[in-house]
Parts: C-alpha cells; sequence; structure tokens
C-alpha cells in the first residue's frame, strides 16, 4: 500500500508540472491519496480536485491562517467507509485535529498507528467499526490532548503504554470490547480531566484501581457497566475537583466510604445506580458536599435511614434513593432545598409522613414516593413552585383529603394516588387540570361525584377511579375529553345512564364501568368507537337491547355485559366478532344462540338467561323436562356409533395392507405428496433435483433452507424439515406439527405482507415447504450486521409498517384469528424493494374461541428477547404476545440493537431501553447511524414500541391500531412513566412498570 502511495505522488507531481495551470500544493496531495482509500457513497468529498492550488478551501478542512497548512479535518458523519488512511493523514505536517467520528470505518488499526502525527492533539474516530487493539503508539504522540476511541469493536488490554500520556486530558474508550481489567497505571495520567471506559463488558471482573485517586485534575470518572466489584477506594475521595462520578451497573459491595463524600467538595452528579452497594448511608460526610446538586444511589443494598445533612444541602436539586431498603422517615431539612426539582423514593421502607412544607420552598417538578409506608396527609405546599409535573404516591397509606391546592396546580400532568387511605371529595379543580395525562385515584375511600369541570382536562387520557365510594351520574362533559384512552371506574356507586357523549370518544380504548348502578340503555350510536378494545358494563341494572353498532366495532376484544336487565335477541351477527372474552350471563335474553356459541364452551357466557333456547346444558328448561324421554334411547344411538366405528376400523386397516408394499416401492418425493397453494410455472420434481448442497442458504437443528433458480426464470426458497427428533419433554413431535401447522396457516393466507407458500411436499423422510424467494434475506442479517448501512430510516420505517399490516391481517382480518407466536426480527422476511413479510408460522396458533381468551400452551414457544413477561410464567397466549414481540421488533429498528447483547447484562432490550432512557433520554437509544432529520420521526416510532411492550397485556393496542399510529406516526397514550431526563411527552404518561404493579 506504501509503494502504491509514493507511485501515486509521483504521478500527481509529474501531472502537475506537465500542467503548469494546475499547481495543487503537497498538502491538497496528501489528501486526495487519503480520499482514493476511503469509499464515499455520497459523494461528500467528490469537489475535491486537483484543480485547487490549495485544499483550504475544500470542505471538511481548515487550514493555518499564517502559515495555510492543513491544521485540521472534521469528517464526522459522512458515511465514509473504509480502512483509516492513517499513513496519508500523517504527512500533513500541521495536523493538530483529526475526526472521523460517526462513519463506516472498519479494519485494524497497525500498532504503529499515528505514530508519525507530531503535531496532533485532537484525535476522535467514535462510532464506527475498526476492530483489533488499541494502537500502543498513541501514547507517544507528544501533543495528544484528546483520545477518543469510543463505540468501536476494539479489542485486547488498554496498552501498557498508556500510562505514558504527556498531555492527555481527555480518554474515552466507551462501548467497545476491551478485555482485562481496568489498570492501574492510568492514574499516571496526570492531566486528565475526563476518564470514560464505561460499557466495557468484556472487562474481567476487577476493582476500582485505587490509583485512579492520583488524578487530582480529574472532573468526570465514568466506569459503569466495567464489570467492577469490591469496595469503592477510599482514595477517590482524593478528586477534589470531580463533577461527574459515575459507576452504575456494576457489583460493587460495602458502604460509601466518608472518605470519598467528604473529598469531593465540588461535586455535581453522583451516580452510584444499579450496583450491590451495602450498608448506610454515611451522616457527617455530607455537610461538606456543599456544592452536591444531583445525588443517584439507586437499585442498590443500602440500609439504615436518610442522613438529614444530605437533605439540607442547599444546592440539591435531585435526590434518587429508589430501589434500596431504607427505613425511617424522610428529614424535615429537605424543605431546606431550594434548588430541589426532583425527588424519587419509591420502593424502599420509609415511613412517617412527608415534611409539612415539601415543596414550598423550590421548584420542585416530579415527586415519587411509592411502595413504602407514608402516612398522614398529603403537604399542601407540593405545587408551592407552580412546576409539578408528577406526583406518584402509589402503595402507602397517606389519610385525609387531597389538598384543594392540587386543584390549583395547572402545570400537573401525571397524579398516581392509588392504595391508599384518602377520603373526602376530590378537589373541583383537580377534575380539569389543562394539562393532566393521568388522573389515578384507585383503591382509596374518596367520595362525591364526577365534577362537570373535568371538561376542562382535554389532554386527559386515562382516568382510573375504581374501588372507591363514588356516586352521582357521569357528567356529559366526560365526553369532551377527545384524547381519552381509558375510563375505569367500576366498584363505586354511581347511578344514571351512561351519557350519550361518550360514543364520541374515537381514541377511547377501554371503558368499564362494571359494579355501579347505572341503568337505562346501552348508547346506540357507538359507531364513533373504533378504537374500543374493553367494554366492561357488568353488575349495574342495564336494560333495553343489545346495539347492532356495537357488534360492528372492529377492535373489541372483550365484552361483558353480564348481570343486568338486558333482553331481546342476541343478534346473529355476534359470531362475526373476534372476541377472547363474551358474558351476556345473568340478563333476559330470549330466543336463540347464534349458532357459533351454540355448544358446551361457552355455556357460561349464556347462562341465567331463561329465555335462551339451546341443547346446552342449564339453557332452555323445556328441552331440560324432556331429557329423560330421550335416554331411553341413548343405547340405540350407542350401538349405532360403535357398530360405525368398527366398520370404519377395519377398512382403514384393509387400505393400509393393500397399499403397504405399493408405498415400499415408491421412492424419494412423489408428485402424490405434493400439495399446490397458487398456480405453478415449475415442475416440483425440478425443485427435488436442486437440492444440492451448493444451493443452502441456510442450517439449523430443524432443516436446511435452499436457494433455487428454475428453468423458468423464477427463483423460490425450499425449507428442507427432517424428521422430528424426541423432544424429551413428553410433548408432541412439535416438527411434524410445525409442518403441519405452515401448511394449514400459510396454504389460506393471501396478503402482501405474508410470505407466500407456493407449495409443499410431505413425504416419510423429510418434509419441503417452497417460499417466493426474499433477495434481501431477513431484517435480523441486514440490521445486526456489517449490510446495516443500507436500512436508513425511511427503509427501517417502511419495514415497520408492513410487517405491522402483516400481523394485522392474522389477528383481525382472518377467521377466526391466527397468533404468530414467534414474532421476530428474522421471521421478517425483505424482498428486493425492502418491502417486508411475516414468514415462519410453524408454532402458530389458530385462537378459537371467543370467550377463551387465552390458550395455554404445553411448552413455551417463541425466541428469548421476544416473548411476553406474562408468556413466560403462564404459558397463556393471545395477540398480546405477539403485539409484545412486536414492539421489541420496533425497539430494534429504531436503537438499532439486537434483542440480546452482552452489552445489556442481564437484561434484555426492552429493558434497556427503558434503563437507558430514565437515566440519559430518548435520544441516547435511537440508532446514532440515523440521519438526525428524522430524529422526530425516530421518537414518536420509539413510543409505539414502548407503548407495545408494557408488561400489562390487556393495556397493549391492538395490531390494527399499532398500524394506525405507525402510518400517522401520533403519539399514542403511553402507558409508561419515566424521569425527568425524557421528553415532555414521556414525562406525562402513566406506567405499569413504574413499580411493577397493575394499573387496574
Amino acid at each position: 500500500m506504501l509503494h502504491h502511495s509514493h507511485q501515486l505522488i509521483l504521478f500527481l507531481l509529474l501531472f502537475l508540472s506537465l500542467n503548469p495551470t494546475l499547481s495543487l500544493n503537497q498538502d491538497g496531495l496528501f489528501l486526495l491519496q487519503a480520499k482514493l482509500q476511503l469509499s464515499d457513497p455520497t459523494n461528500a468529498l467528490s469537489h475535491w480536485n486537483h484543480r485547487d492550488a490549495t485544499p483550504c478551501n475544500w470542505t471538511f478542512v481548515t487550514c493555518d491562517a499564517a502559515t495555510g497548512a492543513v491544521a485540521s479535518l472534521d469528517f464526522n458523519n459522512l458515511q465514509l467507509s473504509g480502512p483509516v488512511p492513517e499513513a496519508a493523514l500523517c504527512r500533513l505536517p500541521s495536523l493538530a485535529s483529526l475526526s472521523m467520528a460517526n462513519n463506516n470505518l472498519t479494519g485494524i488499526l497497525p500498532d504503529a498507528a499515528f505514530s508519525s502525527c507530531a503535531a496532533l492533539r485532537q484525535l476522535d474516530l467514535s462510532q464506527n467499526g475498526i476492530t483489533g487493539p488499541i494502537p500502543s503508539a498513541l501514547a507517544l504522540l507528544p501533543a495528544l490532548e484528546t483520545l477518543d476511541l469510543s463505540s468501536n469493536n476494539f479489542s485486547g488490554e488498554i496498552p501498557a503504554s498508556f500510562g505514558q500520556f504527556r498531555q492527555l486530558r481527555s480518554l474515552s474508550l466507551v462501548s467497545n470490547l476491551l478485555n482485562g481489567t481496568i489498570p492501574s497505571f492510568l492514574g499516571n495520567v496526570s492531566t486528565l480531566e475526563t476518564l470514560h471506559l464505561a460499557y466495557n463488558v468484556y472487562f474481567n471482573a476487577g476493582h476500582i484501581p485505587p490509583s485512579l485517586g492520583n488524578l487530582t485534575n480529574l472532573e468526570e470518572l465514568w466506569l459503569a457497566g466495567c464489570n467492577l466489584v469490591g469496595p469503592i477506594p477510599p482514595s477517590l475521595g482524593n478528586l477534589t475537583k470531580l463533577t461527574n462520578l459515575d459507576l452504575s451497573m456494576n457489583n460493587l459491595v460495602g458502604n460509601i466510604p466518608e472518605q470519598l463524600v467528604s473529598g469531593l467538595r465540588s461535586i455535581v452528579q453522583i451516580e452510584l445506580y444499579q450496583n450491590a452497594l451495602s450498608g448506610a448511608l454515611p451522616r457527617a460526610a455530607f455537610a461538606n458536599l456543599a456544592n452536591l446538586e444531583r445525588f443517584d444511589a439507586s437499585t442498590n443494598e443500602l440500609t439504615g435511614t436518610i442522613p438529614d445533612e444530605l437533605c439540607g444541602l442547599k444546592k440539591l436539586g435531585s435526590l434518587n434513593l429508589f430501589a434500596n431498603k431504607l427505613e425511617g422517615t424522610l428529614p424535615e431539612s429537605i424543605v431546606n432545598s431550594e434548588n430541589l426539582y426532583e425527588l424519587k423514593l419509591f420502593n424502599n421502607s420509609l415511613s412517617g409522613s412527608l415534611p409539612s412544607g415539601l415543596g414550598g420552598n423550590s421548584k420542585l417538578q416530579s415527586l415519587d414516593v411509592s411502595f413504602n409506608r407514608f402516612s398522614g396527609e398529603v403537604p399542601a405546599t407540593l405545587c408551592g413552585g407552580g412546576v409539578l409535573k408528577e406526583l406518584i404516591l402509589i402503595y402507602n397509606s397517606f389519610s385525609g383529603r387531597i389538598p384543594d391546592s392540587l386543584g390549583e396546580c395547572k402545570s400537573l400532568k401525571r397524579v398516581r394516588l392509588r392504595n391508599n387511605n384518602l377520603s373526602g371529595v376530590v378537589p373541583g379543580g383537580l377534575w380539569g387540570l389543562p394539562h393532566l395525562y393521568l388522573l389515578e385515584l384507585v383503591e382509596n375511600s374518596l367520595s362525591g361525584s364526577i365534577s362537570n369541570r373535568i371538561s376542562g382536562a382535554r389532554n386527559l387520557s386515562i382516568l382510573l377511579m375504581s374501588g372507591n365510594h363514588f356516586s352521582g351520574s357521569i357528567p356529559e362533559e366526560i365526553g369532551e375529553l377527545v384524547n381519552l384512552g381509558e375510563f375505569v371506574a367500576n366498584n363505586n356507586n354511581l347511578t344514571g345512564r351512561i351519557p350519550t357523549s361518550v360514543v364520541g370518544l374515537s381514541q377511547l380504548d377501554r371503558l368499564v364501568l362494571r359494579d355501579n348502578q347505572l341503568f337505562g340503555e346501552i348508547p346506540s350510536s357507538v359507531g364513533g368507537w373504533k378504537a374500543l378494545n374493553e367494554l366492561d358494563l357488568a353488575n349495574n341494572r342495564l336494560d333495553g337491547s343489545i346495539p347492532k353498532e356495537l357488534l360492528d366495532l372492529p377492535a373489541l376484544k372483550y365484552l361483558d355485559l353480564s348481570n343486568n336487565r338486558l333482553s331481546g335477541v342476541i343478534p346473529i351477527e355476534l359470531q362475526n366478532m373476534k372476541l377472547n372474552l363474551l358474558n351476556l350471563s345473568n340478563n333476559q335474553f330470549s330466543g336463540e344462540i347464534p349458532p357459533l356459541y351454540a355448544n358446551e364452551y361457552y355455556r357460561n357466557s349464556f347462562l341465567g338467561n331463561p329465555g335462551l333456547c339451546s341443547s346446552l346444558s342449564g339453557l332452555c328448561p323445556s328441552l331440560d323436562e324432556n331429557e329423560g324421554k330421550g335416554r331411553k334411547y341413548v343405547w340405540i344411538f350407542r350401538f349405532i356409533f360403535v357398530l360405525a366405528g368398527i366398520v370404519l376400523i377395519v377398512g382403514v386397516s384393509w387400505f393400509y395392507f393393500k397399499f403397504r408394499n405399493f408405498k415400499k416401492m415408491k421412492k424419494g418425493f412423489q408428485i402424490s405428496k405434493w400439495r399446490s397453494f397458487h398456480k405453478l410455472g415449475f415442475s416440483e420434481f425440478e425443485v427435488v433435483k436442486s437440492l444440492t448442497e451448493d444451493n443452502v442458504i441456510g442450517s439449523g437443528a430443524s432443516g436446511k433452507v435452499y436457494k433455487v433458480a428454475l428453468s423458468n426464470g423464477e427463483v423460490v426458497a425450499v425449507k428442507k424439515l427432517f424428521g422430528a427428533p424426541n423432544m424429551g419433554n413428553g410433548s408432541v413431535d412439535s416438527e411434524k406439527d410445525g409442518f403441519e401447522v405452515e401448511v394449514e396457516t400459510l396454504g389460506k393466507i393471501r396478503h402482501k405482507n405474508i410470505v407466500r407458500l407456493l407449495c409443499c411436499c410431505n413425504s416419510k423422510d423429510s418434509k419441503l415447504l417452497v417460499y417466493e424467494y426474499m433477495p434481501n434475506g431477513s431484517l435480523a442479517d441486514l440490521l445486526h450486521s456489517s449490510k446495516k448501512g443500507l436500512l436508513d430510516w425511511p427503509t427501517r420505517y417502511k419495514i415497520a409498517i408492513d410487517a405491522a399490516e402483516g400481523l394485522s391481517y392474522l389477528h383481525h382480518d382472518c377467521v377466526p384469528p391466527i397468533v404468530h407466536r414467534d414474532v421476530k426480527s428474522s421471521n421478517i422476511l425483505l424482498d428486493d424493494e425492502f418491502g417486508a413479510k411475516v414468514a415462519d408460522f410453524g408454532v402458530a396458533k389458530i385462537v378459537k374461541g371467543a370467550n377463551q381468551g387465552a390458550e395455554s400452551m404445553s411448552v413455551i414457544a417463541g425466541s428469548y428477547g421476544y416473548i411476553a413477561p406474562e408468556y413466560g410464567y403462564t404459558l397463556r397466549v393471545n395477540e398480546k404476545s405477539d403485539i409484545y414481540s412486536f414492539g421489541v421488533v420496533i425497539l430494534e429498528l429504531v436503537t438499532g440493537k439486537p434483542p440480546l447483547d452482552p452489552e445489556y447484562g442481564e437484561k434484555d432490550l426492552v429493558k434497556w431501553v427503558y434503563s437507558t432512557l430514565d437515566q440519559k433520554g430518548q435520544d441516547e437509544v435511537i440508532d446514532p447511524s440515523l440521519d438526525a432529520e428524522y430524529r422526530e420521526e425516530m421518537r414518536k416510532v420509539l413510543n409505539v414500541g414502548l407503548l407495545c411492550t408494557t408488561s400489562l397485556p390487556i393495556t397493549r393496542p391492538s395490531m390494527r391500531r399499532v398500524v394506525k399510529m405507525l402510518k400517522e406516526v401520533t403519539a399514542p397514550v403511553l402507558p409508561k412513566s419515566l424521569s425527568g431526563k425524557l421528553s415532555p411527552y414521556f414525562q406525562e404518561l402513566p406506567s405499569d412498570n413504574d413499580h411493577q404493579e397493575s394499573l387496574v
């Protein structure tokens, strides 16, 4: 390569000598040499040419004003690929700054890389795909001040030479594949101000080197996810200039050393998140932290009480001690923290009352003390600063009334007060707060009525008020809440009619009003409930008939109208609905039960309706009275059936033995064994003839996949399944079942986003499935490989919509509906235009009945990282399991990360996303290789993925709704609470994952 470079330069010099009008200087020639070594798909460097006298006017090039020599090169985010042209670039004698971050650079840097860049002060190669060991010669650069090699694939140990840097101020090796341990010799680099080594998950278990305490100029130390063990060394207390300390996601133990916290007098932020720290928080040490603004020791094993000295710090803005084992009370001194904006203490064992002045002297924005043992009244001063957005007090023992001051807190967006002992009337203003997204009052002793001031809560998405003593009627003004998605008010004393205005709530997903005293008819004009998934009006006094429009709702899956006074004939259209749960029992219906439901399986859905007529036991008394008369004929029918069975067995046996010898003579895949599902333009035998090893494009334990080019020019993919092995678990032959399921499922499906099964063959030794060929393979193949660059954001967005439409067809348009059960990126195939099609139906299940809700499985199907949490421990499956899995696929598309990865530790992608959002915000989870132009679209699609992966199945949207949200890319109603680092949209949403509790 070097010899070739010399030849190129000599050629260019000769060319210039023969063309006196062309006079590009030597720096320009070196840059053109570097350009030739790079692939430039966007032609970002296309204007670089030899016709200019100097490269100083070229974009991405900065020259020294005095000498005219190239001093700085900034190639950030140009999609360049190929090896780093370090040899050519280091020929630039004045090059002081080189940034090639966020490209697609690959290859290995030689050990002596950049050794001749004597003037280099800043080197940034972050966010590329560079492999191999880190060049040791980097430490020999005399002027180097900043070195950023983060987010690459560097491996091996940190070079020993890195203890010899002379001027280095910032070192970042974050997110690589380094091993070994954090070396103690880094403590010799006394000039360091920033040291970032986080998320090197292949580091061996090791201690924090005490020698890091020698870095007295250090301002930032980021060691998250470095497999650290043992105690925190007291020597870190010598780092008096430290402003940011992050030791999260390790396995540290012991107490927080007093020497540490007493020494860090200027610290701005400490994060000890998700370690295994134990022991008590030291008290006196905090008295010296006069400048402490943010303290985070959450998700550890800390015990004891919260130090009064910590809460009394004047500059304290954020205090996160959640998920520990802290006891005692919240010190009164917290009211003196004038800058306090965030206080999160949930999941501890704290008790006593909240300080009465909490929030009165500060701009408190977020308070979460859930899952503790707090009691007493809710302080009236919480919104004293007028900016409180999030108030979460669930699962405590708070009593008394809700303060009237909260009804005047216009900034509130999320209020969660469930499972306390609150009583009295809800302040009228609280019902109608203009920015309120979630109001959760569940399981208290609240009384009074729903105020008509609720019309002012135009942003209200979720209203949960079950398990109280609310009375009076539901106001007509509730129909003005155009964004309302959930209204759950069961187990109260509500009376009156269901307001007709409620039928105009087009975003309504759940309406649960059971166990009240409502009367009158169900509103008839319910056609606007296009998104309604659950309707539960049981145990009221409703009368009239079932509205015909109710039976046309496309998304309705749960319908419970039991224990009312409904009458009339059950409409035959009921059997056209795709219900997971149906209950019409204990009403006054009459006539015939629709044929689909006239069987024993649905008997409980219709009990207690004396006028219904069916042969089911317990229904239709006139038939039951004649039951005895018919018994004397039962033995005649039994005899006929037995005789018919004997004849059938004899006939089948004769047929088998008659043709057994004939079958043994036939070899291979016989034409009689083939089934075609489309008109074929090729011979089945031509397919078999092409199943050679040369054509294998994939293989696994169950068989192989072949690419077969046919004589008519068509290309097909052939899956060859071997004879099923013994599963060893008492289950049926799963491979045989998978073949039959796939044939029966795909054979009758016709949809543009479902892969086409052309034909199949079932022989003695193996089975063949012939599909249309998908040239671009699976989504996983591209997204998690070096070909990832082919998937820009518009392509990923199109893939998400295509796959969603395919699943929506299975769930909503197939009769009966089909649950895929193995939705994952490797089962989403891409055609030549990157159109997506859902494939692999080997474990799919047909949802057989509206009343069965979820079907129990004998074994878990699906792939780790995609399996819905409820499926893993209940073995019950419905369409919500597919929706969770598809949510994981959406997260893959947005983040560019696989569902499982060592980077996550013991987490999967879903948990990693939630954790990263909580700590760093949305921008940190979005794939950095994607064009920032589409950042807002990515955020909105990310919201859809999070909505699909909520832990409570019933809160996940239907696939039809997912398609709608993706096409509109609008902010959905998302049950997820995350920290204040998220976008305002996320801050306003409820969560069943906040504290692992159900919303209902």
